[in-house]
């Protein structure tokens, strides 16, 4: 049961990205960092908590893990919405850095393939870390 847990992450990682642009979008003031300016404090934290709240949602009503409390699967949850902006700002400061737009050509416009997996590059050690910690993990 616990590869589930790579979908809960490639869900949050969608809401939490989509979400924070989104509101970003609508509701942002406050720049979030100077590496990624468009991003805000306002999208950033209302993307993760919308993100904690949908898919812990989900996972709660799918019962997908007897051996873990709600509020440690919410508390996981938004830690991989965190994790995963920290793993955005990661690669947006790798591409900076080489004075590239996009990490690849795959697919113009949404700065290439590894910005589809960036997120998860730190969600993923975040479930193995906090999974392994209440010794849930194989």
């Amino acid at each position: 049961p616990k590869v589930w847990w790579i979908v809960v992450a490639i869900a949050t990682m969608w809401v939490n990205d989509t979400l924070a642009y989104l509101l970003g979008s609508l509701f942002g003031r406050t720049p979030f960092s100077k590496i990624s300016p468009k991003k805000t404090w306002e999208g950033t934290l209302s993307g993760a908590i919308a993100a904690t709240a949908l898919v812990g949602w989900g996972v709660d009503r799918c019962d997908l893990d007897d051996s873990l409390s709600p509020l440690a699967g919410y508390l996981l949850i938004f830690s991989l919405a965190v994790a995963g902006t920290m793993g955005d700002l990661f690669e947006s400061k790798l591409k900076r850095m080489a004075g590239v737009k996009d990490s690849g050509r795959l697919m113009p416009g949404h700065g290439g393939v590894l910005d589809r997996f960036d997120s998860l590059l730190f969600a993923l050690p975040v479930i193995y870390v906090f999974l392994r910690a209440l010794s849930l993990a194989y």
